[in-house]
């Protein structure tokens, strides 16, 4: 299991794809791991080296007390980088972890080659905050059904949660596995997320991908983040809700990919 010690934790990683091909880096949401790519890796792998990984407070990686800041989770990636000896790459996450990676252009513009935003948000107003501190409290309750139905409707649109069942199922049974008091450390500390007024300082290409059918973190924030960095291109990615890289994977990569190939 490879994990690497940065800034005092250690984080768990993974390299797919040909050696000295670009760079590119997939930051998880808040409820993935590495494995949550499984229908990226093959896609994206094939030109790119892909570097995925559990920031701190994620799954294989360690989960220090915390608070948690997205700056925070930006150095660690930056100091991940600097081991695995990676100068510059495209930089790019959903959600959560779409959230890193503005932070991380923003702290680092000099090693971002290109950022890559989906389904993410630049501030938090009170109706987020208010879903999210929902799920703050159902994880207090440490009950992995108060977790998954105060989560999954969503991160999934109707027709999916339907439609898959299996995967449903196999949530759930990864949520009585969630150390809930790291969760609810990275719900704080997205609830401090605030760069609304910084976006105009990221200078590199970025593309901001948004699911149609996304309630959680829908169009209106993903049109804010494209208004405010100059040149960005908005992509809405048709039925899917906010899991978007799991509901239209291939949608999902044809986006990504057609946008690292134009720069």
């Amino acid at each position: 299991m490879p994990r690497l010690m940065v800034n005092g934790v250690n984080l768990y990683y993974e390299l797919h794809g040909p050696e000295g091909a670009d760079v590119l880096v997939l930051s998880n949401g808040i409820l993935m791991s590495t494995a949550s790519w499984v229908y990226q890796i093959p896609a994206l792998s094939r030109c790119y080296r892909l570097l995925l990984y559990d920031c701190r407070g994620m799954w294989q990686s360690d989960h220090p007390v915390g608070p948690y800041t997205m700056e925070q989770h930006a150095d660690d990636l930056a100091s991940l980088l600097d081991a695995l000896q990676v100068e510059r790459a495209h930089i790019g996450g959903i959600s959560y972890g779409g959230e890193i990676s503005m932070v991380f252009a923003l702290r680092y513009p000099e090693r971002t080659c290109s950022l890559i935003v989906a389904d993410a948000v630049s501030h938090v107003d009170p109706w987020l905050r208010a879903v999210v501190e929902n799920w703050i409290a159902a994880a207090r309750t440490r009950d992995p059904r108060a977790v998954f139905h105060a989560t999954v409707p969503w991160n999934f649109s109707p027709r999916f949660i339907q439609a898959h069942p299996d995967l449903m199922a196999q949530a759930l049974e990864r949520y009585a596995r969630l150390d809930y008091d790291a969760f609810i450390r990275l719900c704080e500390c997205f609830l401090n997320l605030n760069i609304y007024d910084q976006l105009g300082a990221i200078a590199v290409p970025c593309a901001v991908m948004v699911g149609e059918l996304d309630i959680l973190k829908g169009r209106m924030y993903a049109e804010e983040i494209a208004h405010r960095i100059r040149g960005a291109e908005l992509y809405v990615i048709p039925n899917a809700g906010h899991a978007t890289c799991w509901e239209q994977p291939h949608i999902f990569n044809a986006m990504m990919i057609g946008f690292l190939s134009s720069l």
